[in-house]
């Protein structure tokens, strides 16, 4: 049983780092979008662009401290 756990947490926490580097993709190709379209507006882009990536980032942080506090808990 204790296999399992380690697996399902394993899951978990992969399955969170997909969703965030698959989050970061789709923001970083939609900035770079944006400064095609309007260059005089890169700095403003690029702000909110790493802003949004650091909030992605911290909710798989997340998703990885929480799967590895059911491996060492149980």
């Amino acid at each position: 049983m204790e296999l399992l756990h380690v697996g399902l947490a394993a899951l978990g926490a992969g399955l969170a780092v997909i969703g965030a580097a698959y989050g970061v993709g789709k923001i970083g190709g939609s900035a770079m979008d944006a400064i095609a379209r309007q260059p005089e507006a890169s700095g403003k882009i690029q702000t909110a662009m790493i802003i949004a990536a650091a909030l992605v980032e911290g909710v798989a942080l997340f998703g990885v401290v929480a799967a590895l506090l059911g491996v060492l808990t149980t």
